[in-house]
């Protein structure tokens, strides 16, 4: 949300945001005071022994080195001090270790003219470094990877996508989210089939996809599947080319029924059996080709006639067995119900008026409840067209607990806030939404 506020221009910029969602700068007051010095209000340092610390942070402070400097120019810390203040701050026990250097910063700050409630602020805003501040090497890193992840997915963003997910596990968003992020920038995603998947995440040439590459999940990404029999597969293609049956790959790959089950469930052989029941039907027998003295084909079962999947019951094959849904976000599903209900879709709040009162529907991807939020819990909401900020009071959630806390999809009604920058809803109601929906599992008090 601070990027939305700050809107950044510089590099340094994207350092600065680094740094302000640390807990250190919250818990010492600093993100609002920067964001509107930032935006043009008027400011002066407290004191004019803080202007050599905290010029280039428009007299808040952000850093570790900066409560350092503050340590040394208001209550004449030697640099030794300061580094033990430094340490302090980054231990197991600092908020205990603070405490012990308060007496010997107020009565340095003393001998230089500061005390009382000023003595108090600042003292204050340096203990909050305690709460876990970064040092500036740090947040000048971060924004090197953050200016390079933007620009990676402004003009690759397929590659972006595929690289992200051969990376997890790994940061805030789950696989489901980054493709249906990508699939919102235009990036197509192909599900993983045994004829055309690698083990983990590539790319295709696509012609309907951004840049011409689509994303191809990959076949380990497979529930009960692995990375040795996935690798399997993949080599045993390499090496003698398309499978053209199911106890062909069980054969040659050396796969179990329940290999072939999690095949099947996922779509990765609807190319060799038409569809995943007659994949699951036909799994069994196909695995015994395996069996020593078998002849190739005489262990495959002919499958009945079958009923077809519906749509949702192919979506929630894919959650079950990969965690993705390729080809649509599960609450694009139930948007004709939605719109008779008055729900909005996000990517459309963003046209209505600041204070409007929504109804907004999605899959729950994370749940948050900060220690200095005062009970306060945010949610996020994913639909088809895009994420939203969602604010629940304390006694909000205390009512809506019982369901709201593992909900896998909510709607929500409350009041529209883009003021502050980001898109958010303020809640005054929580509701279960049809459990189909229930896309992902959300990642919870993280």
């Amino acid at each position: 949300m601070v990027e939305k506020r700050l809107r950044p221009e510089t590099f340094w910029d994207l350092a600065v945001e680094v740094a302000l969602i640390r807990p250190g700068p919250i818990q010492g007051g600093s993100v609002h005071p920067y964001l509107r010095r930032r935006r043009g209000e008027p400011w002066r340092h407290e004191h004019p022994l803080l202007a050599d610390a905290l010029d280039r942070t428009l007299g808040v402070p952000l850093f570790q080195e900066q409560v350092m400097r503050v340590a040394i120019d208001v209550a004449g810390f030697t640099p030794g001090e300061a580094d033990e203040l430094r340490r302090a701050m980054g231990s197991k026990r600092a908020s205990a270790k603070m405490d012990r250097l308060r007496e010997r910063f107020y009565a340095g700050a003393a001998r230089n003219g500061v005390t009382g409630e000023l003595a108090d602020r600042i003292f204050g805003q340096v203990k909050a470094f305690s709460g876990y501040g970064f040092p500036m090497s740090h947040s000048l890193a971060f924004a090197h990877l953050v200016f390079t992840s933007a620009w990676l997915k402004l003009y690759y963003p397929s590659a972006f996508c595929a690289a992200l997910l051969r990376a997890q596990p790994m940061g805030f968003y789950t696989p489901q989210s980054l493709v249906a992020d990508a699939r919102r920038h235009g990036v197509r995603i192909l599900r993983a089939g045994v004829n055309t998947a690698l083990a983990h995440a590539t790319l295709n040439p696509h012609p309907d996809s951004r840049g011409g590459q689509a994303v191809r999940l990959g076949l380990a990404a497979i529930r009960d599947l692995g990375d040795a029999a996935a690798d399997r597969i993949v080599t045993a293609r390499q090496a003698d080319g398309p499978y053209h049956g199911l106890g062909e790959l069980a054969r040659r790959a050396d796969l179990s029924t329940a290999h072939l089950e999690a095949l099947a469930s996922a779509g990765a052989v609807d190319e060799l059996t038409g569809d995943r029941r007659t994949g699951l039907w036909q799994a069994g027998a196909a695995a015994r080709e395996r069996t020593p003295g078998t002849l190739p084909g005489t262990a495959a079962a002919g499958a009945p006639a079958l009923p077809g999947m519906s749509q949702w019951e192919l979506v929630a094959a894919d959650i079950r067995w990969t965690g993705i849904t390729p080809d649509s976000h599960p609450v694009e599903l139930l948007r004709a119900h939605l719109a008779t209900l008055g729900a909005v879709p996000v990517d459309r709040l963003r046209h209505l008026p600041h204070g409007t009162r929504v109804l907004v529907a999605g899959a729950v991807t994370h749940r948050q409840q900060p220690p200095t939020a005062g009970g306060v819990v945010f949610l996020n909401l994913e639909d088809e067209t895009g994420m939203l900020n969602v604010t629940v009071g304390p006694g909000l959630w205390r009512a809506s607990r019982p369901y709201a806390r593992d909900a896998g999809a909510l709607l929500v009604r409350g009041m529209l806030d883009t003021a502050s920058g980001p898109l958010g809803v303020l809640a005054d109601q929580l509701r279960l939404l049809d459990p189909r929906a229930a896309g992902t599992t959300a990642r919870n008090f993280r």
